[in-house]
């Protein structure tokens, strides 16, 4: 019995496509503040996972998803700006 053997990355393995493009880089880059909103918020609660929170953690969540979520409504409304080219009629 002979055994088959995937060549997938090998020719795949140097494509063009693989690495992001630059405005893949640069959405990335305008999402950034989001996502590191979203990383402290994350952080804020993988510090309660173990133990119950303290009203110092329970501040620091509340605050964290407090600016996640202005981070997120200020890239919404940055995108939709950008969107429209000329105003809003």
């Amino acid at each position: 019995m002979s055994t088959i053997v995937t060549v997938q990355d090998a020719v795949t393995a140097f494509a063009d496509f693989i690495e992001p493009t630059n405005a893949e880089l640069d959405a990335i880059e305008n999402e950034m503040p989001a996502i590191l909103a979203d990383v402290d918020l994350l952080d804020a609660y993988i510090t309660t996972l173990d133990r119950t929170p303290t009203e110092l953690d329970t501040r620091r969540i509340r605050r964290a998803r407090r600016r996640a979520v202005a981070a997120r409504l200020e890239l919404a409304n940055r995108t939709v700006t950008a969107s429209r080219p000329g105003g809003a009629a």
